[in-house]
């Protein structure tokens, strides 16, 4: 009875929570409707633009942040740029204007997705133009988007399990949004999503299941204009900062990450600068999804952009987490997962000089764990080289460090906290390894042997930071641990092979094979376990 009686009140209290947030973006709607309001917002104005807007410049979107393997795109030149234009015979004599990568991954959230393009004169046409930037009246503009896809997914020795089994599913995501603005001022987001799996052998990740609820909900309010736009947004909203090491959105997974709460954020153009506090949502299958009242997470940070190809990214997160740790857990030196406070300083350069590309991110974290002073560090470096040769081959040659805990009795915590990470794309695409306790030497090349085929190879070689702490995944969730350390640090070496197919402006498909070579650790722990993953998704944006 405790249980379906905490059932409910959680139920009833997102409710009231969710309802309370949209009538209050309806006021704002309202308001922002009012004739004065547009002469008490700030800034200064003409008659003519008081009733007509110039919607050039409207959303201020912010460009997707340079990953730490990021390619250097080919001079523009003539060629197919999708399957069907080959199939045509539509040969371009540049890229297309598309406002979406030409990839069926994308991390960047929808409200960030730029359409600006199709103020200018002349622009390309697409099928879906008419749901795009409706203009209502003189200073309302409104917009509707979505996404499917759908993954076939085969895991062998999946997770590591003990009895070697193997998991056959399927998944899919339904994604729908609307996107309203009055003028630069007021914007009203709202994103619909759906994501289920279907005939599971093992039970399903919770990163799989999420019916039918919002992933965004929020809406921004312009504060000033400083040298550039200030807003704050208030509501659920995703966060995706730097790198992706410690904020991302996830998009690997079928359900994606998002957060609740408020963020204030400046841009210019060779600075941003934002501030948040938030709280992680809780993904509830069959409920609508609560935020976790047990954790707090805040930040700042600032992306300097000195000159063009080249940032620098400084920033502070802080994280407070009272879920509880049990006492067996705390025993066996499991204590990473809650009854934290852990801060992190971190810096990050990036960028390439002509053709040569490098990256460089160091974190820093201090706080305290399970009652232990925590001290902990990460390192990601790498080097990368365009190649002058055909199909543009890009190489990197990185090196991933993540501190581990050497002894759980010594007062100290030394295991790195990964925050909320996009693991799956620096650590392999297996997810068997997560950025804690960890060295990861590896090489990535990519290539681009017609503009609609990409085609992406990685090496790992693994090994664990400190003999006797865990073995964490992508997830940061432990799965194997020795505490003696006569298992070895060898975890083992893998192997990433991905193909994307762009078949046409709007869909894309993706076949992805990785495999983990078991070293001495996991053959100590999990004798005759090597594990793969063979995936094909299809995936249509619109």
């Amino acid at each position: 009875m405790q249980t379906t009686e905490g059932r409910i009140t959680r139920s009833t209290g997102a409710a009231f929570a969710h309802y309370s947030l949209l009538c209050w973006l309806t006021g704002i709607a309202i308001l922002a409707s009012q004739p004065n309001f547009a002469n008490t917002a700030p800034g200064t104005e003409t008659e003519q633009n008081k009733t007509n807007t110039d919607w050039s410049n409207v959303p201020p979107v912010t460009s997707p942040p340079k990953p730490g393997m990021f390619s250097r795109p080919a001079t523009p030149q003539a060629g197919y740029y999708s399957i069907l234009d080959l199939l045509t015979g539509n040969k371009q004599s540049q890229p297309p204007v598309s406002p979406y990568p030409r990839f069926g991954l994308m991390t960047t959230p929808q409200f960030d997705i730029d359409f600006r393009y199709l103020e200018k004169p002349g622009h390309e046409t697409d099928i879906f133009d008419p749901v795009k930037r409706i203009p209502i009246a003189d200073d309302w503009l409104l917009s509707f988007g979505g996404s499917f896809w759908y993954r076939y997914m085969h895991e062998t020795d999946s997770r590591l399990n003990e009895n070697g089994l193997n998991n056959d599913y399927h998944l899919i995501r339904t994604r729908l949004h609307a996107d309203l603005w009055y003028r630069d001022r007021v914007r009203l987001f709202a994103e619909f999503i759906d994501a289920r799996s279907f005939d599971p052998e093992l039970a399903p990740s919770g990163i799989d299941r999420n019916h039918t609820d919002m992933l965004n909900l929020f809406a921004d309010i312009k504060v000033a204009d400083v040298n550039g736009p200030v807003y704050v947004r208030v509501g659920r909203q995703e966060l995706l900062y730097g790198s992706q090491r410690l904020i991302s959105t996830l998009d690997w997974a079928n359900t994606r990450r998002t957060f609740q709460g408020v963020k204030t954020f400046w841009r210019s153009d060779t600075i941003d600068l934002d501030a948040f506090w938030v709280r992680p949502m809780r993904t509830e299958k069959g409920d609508f999804d609560n935020w976790d009242t047990k954790q707090n997470f805040w930040g700042l940070w600032g992306t300097i952009k000195p000159r063009p190809d080249h940032l620098i990214d400084l920033y502070y997160l802080g994280l407070d987490n009272r879920h509880t740790v049990s006492d067996a857990n705390i025993a066996a030196g499991n204590i990473t997962r809650g009854d934290t406070i852990v801060h992190t300083l971190g810096g990050r350069l990036a960028g390439n000089f002509d053709r040569i590309l490098y990256e460089l991110e160091g974190m820093y974290q201090f706080g305290e764990r399970s009652g232990l002073d925590v001290s902990a560090f990460a390192v990601a470096t790498g080097v990368g080289y365009q190649l002058p040769l055909p199909m543009n081959p890009n190489i990197w040659i990185r090196y991933d460090f993540a501190s581990g805990d050497s002894n759980p009795q010594d007062g100290r915590s030394n295991t790195f906290n990964h925050l909320f990470p996009f693991g799956h794309y620096y650590l392999g695409y297996i997810d068997l390894v997560g950025r804690q306790n960890v060295h990861d030497i590896n090489a990535q090349v990519t290539l681009k042997p017609q503009p609609w085929f990409t085609f992406i190879g990685q090496y790992h070689r693994y090994y664990l930071a400190n003999e006797r702490d865990f073995l964490y995944n992508a997830g940061g969730v432990p799965l194997l641990r020795d505490p003696t350390g006569q298992s070895g640090s060898h975890i083992g070496d893998g192997i990433d092979f991905l193909a994307n197919f762009h078949i046409a402006r709007h869909h894309d498909v993706i076949v992805g094979y990785s495999k983990l070579f078991s070293g001495d650790f996991i053959k100590n722990q999990r004798p005759g376990i090597n594990s793969d993953l063979f995936y094909v998704q299809y995936n249509f944006r619109f």
